[in-house]
C-alpha cells in the first residue's frame, strides 16, 4: 500500500507537475534575464576564481559555499542517478538532463541572489538563508517556509542521506563484498564526526575533499572518451536521436519513448544539480560573498550546476555509453561500476567505488547542513535540538545502507518533488524583485563599478530590520577598490 502512494505521488509530479514546472520556470527566467547563463557565462567564471574573497565577516567564503553546495549536488544522481535516467529512459535522457541543466543554471541564479537578498545573522553571527527565509520575510508566508523546511528536513536531512548511503554500500560490496552492516557503522561514524562540528566544519572538509574528488573523475572521464575517440560521434548521434524518438530500438532491443527519455532525463536531472529544488540556496544564503552583492553568489551558483550537470554527469554518460552496452536491471551504481571495468579492467570497480565513497559521504554531510538550516528557521534558531536531529541523520545513513535501493530512490523523488513545487511557487512570485537586483548588479558592473549592495535602493527590504545586508561605512571604503580583477580595462569610479 506504501508503496502505490509513493508511486502515484511520483506519476503526478514528475509525470506532470514537475516536467512543466521545471522547464517553464527555467525558459521564463532565461527570458526574463536575458539569457544570462551565456551573456555572463565569463563573467561567472571569474567570480568563481575570486571566490575565496570575503568583504564581510560572519559567513563562508563564496568557494566554501561552492564546495559545499557541489559536495551534495555530486553524488549518487552523477553516478547511479545517470545509469538509472539510461536505463529507464533510454540515452535520450541524457539530452534532457542538459537542456534542464541549461535552464537551470537560469533558475540557481535567481534562488541563490534571493536567497543572499534575506539572509539573516543567527545567534552565533553566521549568516543563514534559503527558501524559507525568503517564503517568510519576501512573501509575508510564515506557513509556507515552514512547509519547505519539513519536505526539506525529510528530503535532505533524511531521504537523501538514505540514498546516498545505500549507494555507497552497493559500490563497496559489489566491488569488495564488504558486508552492509560494516559499511553504515563506518559511515555513520565518519559521518558523524563531521556534522557534529556544524556548518562551518562541514564547509571545510567540503572545500577540501570537492576539487580533489571532481578533478580525478572528470580526468579519468577524459581518458575513456580519448581512447574511444572514434565512437564518440556514434554516441553523440544516439542521444539526439533517442531524446527526439527518432531512434528508439537501442542496444538491447529496448524500446523508449520521448516520454519516457524527457521524464527520466529530468527527474534525474534535477536530482542531481537541484536547480529549483530550493536545497542549494539553503547555504547560498551562508556566504559572504565578493563582490559584496548577492547576485554574485548567484553567478558562483549557476557555475555549480553546469559543473554538476554539463560536465560530471556528460562524463558517467560517456563512460556509459561508449561501452555500447546500455542494459540495465535497475541497479545504476552496478551499471556504472561494469562499464568503467570495461574500458580500464578490474581497477575501474575499485575506481568507482572509492570515488563514489567520497563524492556521497560528502553529499552526507552537505545535505545535513542544508536541513541544520531549515531546523534552525523552524526554532527560531535555537541550538538545542540540534544534537539530537543529528542522531536521527545518522540513524537514516544506516537505515540507506540496508534498505532496498527502488524504494529508497522511490521515495528521494517524491520528497524532492515536494520541495521542488512550493520553491517554483516562491520563485516565480518574487521574481520581479529578484531580477532587478542582478540588473543593478550588471548595471554597476558594466558602468565600471565594482558591484555592491545597498538595501536602501530597494524599498521591499527597508521593513525587515533584521536583513543582514547592513553594510557599514568601513565595508563601503573597502568595496571602491581600484585594482580588481572584475574592472580589468574599465575605468574605475569611486
Amino acid at each position: 500500500m506504501f508503496e502505490m502512494i509513493v508511486d502515484f505521488l511520483n506519476a503526478l509530479l514528475w509525470g506532470k507537475i514537475l516536467v512543466y514546472g521545471l522547464v517553464g520556470a527555467g525558459l521564463f527566467f532565461t527570458l526574463r534575464l536575458g539569457f544570462i547563463q551565456i551573456t555572463h557565462f565569463k563573467h561567472a567564471i571569474i567570480t568563481l576564481l575570486n571566490s575565496r574573497k570575503m568583504v564581510t565577516e560572519g559567513g563562508l567564503s563564496s568557494f566554501q559555499v561552492f564546495c559545499t553546495s557541489m559536495a551534495a549536488r555530486v553524488g549518487a544522481g552523477n553516478m547511479a542517478g545517470v545509469a538509472v535516467a539510461i536505463g529507464a529512459g533510454g540515452p535520450g535522457a541524457i539530452f534532457w538532463m542538459w537542456l534542464i541543466a541549461l535552464l537551470g543554471m537560469a533558475t540557481a541564479m535567481i534562488e541563490s541572489t534571493l536567497a543572499q537578498i534575506y539572509k539573516v545573522r543567527d545567534e552565533n553571527g553566521q549568516f543563514r538563508g534559503g527558501p524559507a527565509y525568503y517564503m517568510e520575510k519576501g512573501l509575508g508566508q510564515r506557513w509556507m517556509g515552514i512547509l519547505f523546511s519539513i519536505f526539506l528536513i525529510i528530503a535532505f536531512g533524511l531521504v537523501f542521506n538514505a540514498v546516498q548511503a545505500n549507494t555507497i554500500t552497493a559500490a563497496m560490496t559489489q566491488v569488495f563484498g564488504f558486508s552492509p552492516a560494516d559499511v553504515g557503522l563506518i559511515l555513520v561514524i565518519f559521518s558523524g564526526s563531521v556534522i557534529m562540528g556544524g556548518l562551518r566544519k562541514v564547509a571545510r572538509v567540503s572545500e577540501l575533499l570537492v576539487p580533489f574528488m571532481a578533478l580525478a573523475y572528470i580526468t579519468v572521464a577524459a581518458i575513456v572518451v580519448v581512447t574511444n575517440i572514434e565512437k564518440v560521434p556514434g554516441a553523440l548521434m544516439l542521444v539526439v536521436k533517442s531524446a527526439f524518438g527518432l531512434q528508439e530500438v537501442v542496444a538491447g532491443g529496448v524500446a523508449y519513448s520521448v516520454a519516457q527519455a524527457m521524464q527520466s532525463g529530468i527527474a534525474r536531472g534535477l536530482f542531481s544539480n537541484e536547480a529549483g529544488m530550493g536545497s542549494a540556496a539553503n547555504i547560498a544564503g551562508s556566504a559572504a560573498p565578493y563582490p559584496n552583492h548577492p547576485a554574485s553568489q548567484g553567478f558562483v551558483q549557476m557555475i555549480g550546476v553546469f559543473v554538476d550537470t554539463i560536465v560530471i554527469c556528460t562524463a558517467t554518460a560517456a563512460i556509459i555509453l561508449l561501452t555500447g552496452d546500455i542494459d540495465s536491471d535497475g541497479d545504476g551504481i552496478r551499471m556504472t561500476i561494469d562499464a568503467l571495468t570495461g574500458h580500464v579492467g578490474q581497477e575501474g570497480g575499485a575506481f568507482i567505488a572509492f570515488t563514489i565513497l567520497f563524492f556521497c559521504f560528502t553529499s552526507i554531510i552537505a545535505n545535513y547542513s542544508y536541513a541544520e538550516t531549515n531546523v534552525l528557521f523552524l526554532t527560531g534558531h535555537k541550538e538545542g535540538i540540534l544534537p539530537f536531529f543529528r542522531l536521527i541523520v545518522l540513524g537514516m545513513v544506516m537505515f540507506g545502507s540496508l534498505a532496498k535501493v527502488g524504494l529508497v530512490w522511490a521515495l528521494a523523488d517524491v520528497s524532492m518533488g515536494l520541495m521542488a513545487t512550493v520553491n517554483i511557487i516562491a520563485l516565480l512570485l518574487l521574481s520581479g524583485l529578484t531580477v532587478r537586483v542582478i540588473q543593478d548588479y550588471s548595471h554597476q558592473l558594466k558602468s565600471g563599478k565594482l558591484p555592491s549592495f545597498n538595501y536602501k535602493d530597494f524599498p521591499e527590504l527597508m521593513r525587515h530590520k533584521e536583513n543582514a545586508w547592513v553594510v557599514d561605512s568601513e565595508q563601503a571604503a573597502n568595496e571602491k577598490s581600484v585594482e580588481d580583477p572584475f574592472l580589468k580595462g574599465k575605468k574605475t569610479h569611486t
